[in-house]
């Protein structure tokens, strides 16, 4: 007697199968102990166990084979035939995805996965795990989807991408004291810890910086072995990264430097699952047109944006310090004005990475609706174009025949008024609405020039010209509505600046806000200029308006994070402190000079670029 069990496998073909199994019927061949395996042979893996009258099975194998095509499951379903799609996440990557307290997956990109299906009426299976094993079981064939992916440009090579439901920041974490590092070439000769074929191992490998890697399972783990005193620096999640700081209690970890690029966080399939994917881009597509994705990702993060005063921790401190009050009541009070100004240290500093990420993120989530608008707004506008260039040969043809009745019938009508004005309106009619169009064209563009994500290096040769037009011409509203006196005045010719343009722009149009702002009424007036100073060693911006001015007290502020006068608002008081932080970067300062009720002069000022032979 014979019995064989039939289950799914991968990219195989049916007749290598059948072959197989006539083999398998031949008498002898096999003993009734032998387990045969195929794994390359089709998308069925067989195991037999064959007797000796093996042959007289040979109908009942042909109707099993023909039964197993019909019931295949898909790529990451399960074998089961209930169509149940399995998604697979890392199981300690908090607050995105991890394994709760009671053993079940959490997390916002697990409840957002199981909102998906339930609007598309899909049945899904979560598995987490660590996060190598999820991608091999997903390049495997064992499950469809990985519910959070960040990408990059290699992995879209091997994986198709949804829209992001997220953005993630990386940071370099040390121990308190370690040198900081504000590139990742600094990190050559250094150990840092990554996690095991996550996004900045990738990184790492591809950039070959010259750092020795030390691979872990989940970013905890990274964090535990840097807190230990083990290694330079771990390179983990920005938010993860301080969530399990908090949550483990590593006190001696902080995150050191400027956040690193920002990636695009979603769903993933391997290349061929296009239709497994499209379900899970447009469930969330409606979970964001619904507002429900919001909703999710306010529950897991908002906490993280209002977080407060650690209130219990600096109760347990207290209850310890009046046990001791009696024994040493003078060195108590010495301690305890030493731990206040620590904790309020430590809690201004957390507070100061949370605001900035969480800001990061909103603003590079408006990029992307930016760049969304602009295509939708860039096709009517194009279409409007092409139409002019169209209504313009119908005139140049139709002028002749015009001008011919008019010369033997006289003065006609032509869209109502006289045709005799018509023929002179009509082409400078053509004309504006062709300028409008480019305009809108230019502002769009702006627009998605502005809104860019990637990686922002500082090796670009910029006009500070240019970058002045681009600025005004995202302002133009705000300008317009702030005032009726706005003079531009721009140096020819002038010499470029090495840095980046997109950087460069976000600094000159916060300048041309807050001018804006400062003004009471719209008879005050705005001026800016571009010039090179004397010695031609560096090119200067000047914004000045005629504003409320700034006070005296106030100008040495104005650098510091959170400080704002606009809070009533809705100022964070983080614009000014980013572009510092910006013109920094590229070797120039800002300076601000100011008078109550005179006004203020804003003066950027960058270092020439000395590379002149390159371009």
């Amino acid at each position: 007697m014979s019995l064989f069990h039939v289950k799914p496998f991968r990219n195989g073909t049916s007749a290598q199968l059948l072959v197989y199994l006539l083999c398998c019927t031949n008498p002898g061949s096999l003993s009734s102990h032998n387990v045969v395996r195929m794994s390359h042979i089709g998308r069925w893996q067989c195991m037999f166990r064959c007797g000796r009258k093996s042959l007289r099975w040979v109908p009942v194998l042909m109707l099993v084979l023909m039964s197993g095509f019909v019931s295949a499951a898909p790529r990451g379903q399960a074998t089961d035939h209930s169509n149940v799609i399995v998604v697979a996440g890392d199981h300690n990557y908090p607050p995105y995805e991890f394994i709760n307290e009671d053993g079940e997956p959490d997390g916002y990109n697990t409840e957002l996965t199981r909102a998906i299906a339930q609007v598309m009426g899909i049945k899904v299976e979560i598995r987490l795990g660590s996060w190598s094993e999820m991608r091999d079981a997903l390049e495997a064939g064992e499950v469809g989807v990985l519910q959070g992916m960040s990408y990059s440009a290699e992995r879209a090579e091997h994986y198709l991408f949804s829209p992001p439901h997220a953005l993630i920041h990386q940071s370099i974490f040390a121990r308190k004291g370690a040198e900081e590092i504000d590139d990742l070439s600094e990190l050559r000769g250094k150990e840092v810890i990554v996690q095991n074929e996550g996004i900045m191992h990738d990184l790492l490998l591809r950039s070959n910086v010259g750092a020795t890697l030390i691979t872990v399972d989940t970013h905890a783990d990274a964090l535990r072995l840097l807190a230990s005193g083990k290694h330079d620096y771990a390179l983990v999640a920005n938010l993860p990264g301080l969530y399990l700081g908090r949550e483990l209690s590593l006190l001696n970890l902080v995150p050191i430097g400027k956040p690193y690029a920002t990636q695009r966080y979603g769903y993933a399939v391997v290349k061929g699952d296009e239709e497994l994917l499209a379900q899970f881009s447009e469930g969330l597509a409606i979970l964001k047109n619904t507002g429900r994705q919001q909703a999710i990702y306010d529950k897991w993060f908002g906490p993280l944006e209002n977080s407060g005063f650690p209130w219990k921790e600096v109760g347990k401190v207290a209850a310890v310090l009046s046990a001791l009050l009696t024994l040493v009541l003078g060195a108590i009070m010495v301690w305890n004005r030493m731990l206040t100004r620590e904790v309020g240290r430590r809690t201004e500093e957390l507070q100061l990475q949370q605001q900035k990420l969480i800001q990061a993120d909103k603003m590079t989530s408006l990029g992307i609706l930016v760049s969304g608008v602009a295509h939708e707004i860039n096709n009517p506008c194009s279409l409007l174009m092409m139409n002019l260039s169209v209504l313009r040969g119908l005139l140049q043809d139709s002028e002749e025949v015009y001008e011919t009745y008019y010369r033997e019938h006289g003065e006609f009508e032509l869209g109502r008024l006289p045709y005799s004005r018509m023929k002179e309106e009509i082409p400078r009619m053509l004309e504006d609405m062709d300028d409008g169009a480019q305009r809108i064209r230019r502002i769009v563009d702006d627009l998605r020039d502005f809104a860019r994500q990637g990686v922002v290096e500082l090796n670009e040769r910029v006009d500070l010209n240019e970058v002045l037009a681009t600025a005004i011409r995202l302002t133009d509203s705000s300008l317009r509505e702030a005032t009726d006196r706005f003079k531009v005045d721009y140096q020819q010719p002038m010499p470029p600046v090495k840095g980046s343009l997109q950087k460069l722009e976000q600094v000159v149009i916060n300048l041309l806000i807050n001018a804006c702002q400062a003004l009471p009424d719209r008879e005050r007036g705005i001026s800016v200029e571009t010039r090179v100073d004397p010695q031609g060693k560096r090119v200067q911006l000047v914004v000045e308006d005629q504003g409320c001015g700034i006070e005296r007290e106030n100008l040495a502020q104005l650098s510091d994070p959170f400080f704002t006068t606009k809070r009533e608002l809705g100022g964070m008081g983080l614009g000014l402190a980013v572009s510092y932080g910006i013109v920094r970067e590229h070797g120039g300062t800002l300076e601000y000079e100011s008078e109550p009720g005179q006004g203020t002069r804003a003066i950027l000022s960058i270092p020439v670029c000395s590379d002149t032979g390159q371009a």
